[in-house]
């Protein structure tokens, strides 16, 4: 292929051979295959390894190493050319370049890198987004996620991925691994291969806590690269089904995937993946995590199981143990599946890219995400009508259906003519937003992916539930979610529901992400595995203040992430009747944000904010206040919750028992922001 002049980085010529070296170690090979003139250049620092390249001609220069060659001196070498970035950074001084950047872990999963890594990685990769000519990366997956967190649109990242041709090169004949494979007294059993990392992401632990029952299944667990020092010793002390290799040589690792009864891969988050084609490519079955790049990688062709499940990922590993047939379709359909993962033609793609950075360029098929199990929650009283409407319009409209959506009501009648709806379950208990929260948590099928709550009165747009489950299924750290209000009728006097949906029909997604945000609870859902035993507070007993958020803080203490996504979008009614009066409200705007602040749900400053805001809105306006908002009310509960708490009563439960104030045409939302 003849094309301009351009240039390489080669600083991975500098770099361990990790999977991002690998790409840009194959990439260029097959870039210097199609070349039929010697044209173009690979810049590298003084002392990287020799490339082997025939056609593209190697300079090795400078005085520098590492990202202060990359930073100074690779922009004047290559001050003549368009540059090409294989592994995640490039000089943030050129402009005409190409980057590749594999996935946005550094913001996605940041507990997995040093403090220094993170900083520069977060601070360098939206520099190069803004200036270079063209963003690549290796999955749709990761393209999404490049698109969540860095200042790029989703259709202008090109999507080049992963090869396969080199993992059959590796020679097992040559491996001097087959010793580790045998338990003392030379006893051999079928095994199942883990590929070792110290990321967090990896969730190798997943593995060796599911040791102990693939040892009572006759199975050892190997696991490869990284070493021992990824887990702590107690826990491989008590799994001596468990064979630590090492770091090992491609050879090796080919015997291991030519021997194994499959590649155990239950990474959180990868970019693309690339030990699955690798084993896919030697005949290896592969059992992966359903998330992230995963699903589109493996395609028909592997086992998925949910990273957060570990009894799937037995089931799934002693099935394929138990069935001979299931094995070889397996093989089957992996050797089909790498057939679209080819260096070659990605180094072709990037080749069109360097003629032209804006071209479109085709890529793999992008799997679907598989049938999920979804639950869906609306809480109502006293509102039938609307809640009715607001179901019947949901399941009328949403491409993806749920498996169930619950109706918690009080007495049966709150749900009206929903009783008798096919694909509704009604279902009653105590009162109160947290506890019909609650009972109808108690209703959610074991195995449900996502659980997603709806106030009665949220019209939701038609993929709400589809871009939900993409981002869990993409962003598997994402415990909580909210989406965009269109318009909220809590800030007046309310949305009627035609009204609505045409607001919801007139919406477009955004490509817009928030993080961290807390979820607001006319429309938010959670990842079911992270929820365990978590319940909403009851103890925040009025209808909608400050129970989404506690409930949200509890699973974010643990880890897990909560994110606002514009993808997904609806319009609040805010319908008047049936709310929480204006003493009540005011009381709870200033005791609940302290009491949860003594649970560790919410922040100083963050509870300062809160009853600063409500308290100052509430006096200043009591004089003139809104036609639907009880401010005088709201007023004197703020006295009332001061003087408690001043006195160190913090319960928010009392709020119940304050008398409404029976004022004709002011009943508000608890919802309702100052």
């Amino acid at each position: 292929m003849n094309v301009a002049a351009f240039a390489i980085n080669g600083r991975y010529l500098t770099q361990d051979m990790t999977g991002v070296q690998r790409y840009a170690t194959n990439v260029v090979a097959a870039i210097d295959r199609l070349l039929i003139a010697k044209s173009s250049v690979l810049f590298a620092p003084a002392r990287a390894a020799d490339a082997r390249l025939s056609q593209l001609r190697v300079e090795k220069s400078g005085r520098l190493t590492s990202h202060l060659w990359e930073q100074i001196e690779l922009p004047y070498l290559s001050r003549d050319h368009r540059l090409l970035n294989l592994c995640n950074t490039a000089p943030a001084a050129k402009s005409d370049q190409i980057v590749c950047i594999h996935d946005a872990n550094v913001f996605a999963a940041p507990q997995s890198y040093n403090r220094s890594f993170r900083l520069l990685y977060q601070h360098l990769q939206p520099a190069l987004v803004r200036r270079s000519t063209r963003i690549t990366t290796v999955s749709h997956a990761a393209a999404r996620q490049l698109a969540r967190h860095l200042p790029v649109a989703l259709h202008d990242i090109a999507v080049l991925p992963n090869g396969h041709e080199h993992a059959l090169q590796w020679d097992p004949s040559q491996a001097t691994i087959a010793p580790i494979l045998s338990a003392p007294g030379g006893r051999r059993r079928p095994y199942v291969l883990a590929l070792g990392s110290r990321a967090i992401h990896k969730n190798l632990s997943l593995l060796i806590d599911i040791a102990p029952h693939l040892d009572e299944a006759g199975l050892d667990l190997v696991i490869a690269g990284g070493g021992d020092s990824i887990f702590t010793s107690y826990g491989l002390l008590d799994r001596p089904n468990v064979r630590m290799a090492g770091r090992i040589s491609d050879d090796d690792l080919a015997y291991l995937l030519d021997h194994a009864l499959c590649l155990a891969f239950p990474s959180l988050t990868e970019g693309f993946g690339l030990p699955i084609v690798e084993a896919m490519a030697r005949k290896c079955p592969v059992v992966a995590s359903n998330c992230a790049s995963m699903p589109e990688v493996c395609g028909k062709a592997a086992l998925l199981a949910s990273p957060f499940e570990p009894k799937e990922w037995v089931d799934l590993i002693c099935g394929l143990k138990g069935s001979q047939q299931l094995r070889q379709d397996l093989i089957g359909q992996g050797l089909e599946q790498v057939r679209q993962f080819s260096w070659e033609q990605t180094a072709a793609r990037y080749l069109e890219l360097l003629v032209d950075p804006k071209a479109d360029v085709p890529s793999h098929r992008a799997a679907g995400v598989g049938r999920p199990r979804i639950a869906v929650v609306f809480a109502t009283r006293g509102r039938p009508q609307i809640v009715a409407a607001s179901v019947r319009h949901f399941l009328a409209t949403q491409t993806l259906r749920p498996d169930s959506l619950i109706v918690s009501c009080v007495d049966i009648a709150d749900a009206g003519d929903l009783v008798d709806h096919p694909d509704v379950t009604v279902i009653t208990g105590p009162a109160g937003l947290a506890a019909q929260r609650n009972t109808a948590l108690g209703h959610v099928a074991a195995g449900t992916e996502i659980v997603a709550f709806f106030d009665d009165d949220f019209v939701a747009d038609s993929q709400w539930l589809a871009s939900a489950l993409q981002i869990f299924r993409d962003e598997s750290q994402v415990v909580g979610f909210t989406g965009r209000v269109l318009a909220d009728g809590i800030k007046g006097p309310g949305i009627a529901f035609a009204d609505a949906v045409r607001v919801v029909e007139s919406g477009r997604p955004q490509q817009v992400w928030a993080e961290p945000f807390s979820p607001y609870g006319c429309n938010m859902a959670f990842r079911f595995a992270a929820i365990g035993d978590t319940r909403f507070d009851e103890r925040l007993v009025l209808y909608g203040w400050l129970e989404d958020r506690d409930f949200a803080a509890a699973l974010a203490k643990r880890g897990g992430r909560l994110v606002k996504s514009a993808m997904a979008y609806g319009v609040h009614m805010g319908v008047k009747t049936g709310r929480v009066s204006g003493r009540r409200l005011g009381y709870s705007q200033v005791i609940n944000p302290l009491y949860m602040m003594g649970k560790g749900t919410m922040s100083l400053p963050k509870v300062v904010d809160h009853i600063f805001r409500n308290t100052a809105s509430n006096f200043g306006r009591a004089a003139w206040p809104e036609p639907f908002i009880d401010r005088m009310g709201r007023a004197k509960g703020n006295l009332l919750a001061i003087a408690d708490a001043l006195r160190g009563r913090l319960e928010p439960e009392r709020a119940a028992a304050i008398a409404p104030q029976r004022i004709a045409d002011k009943t508000t939302n608890a919802r309702e922001p100052a």
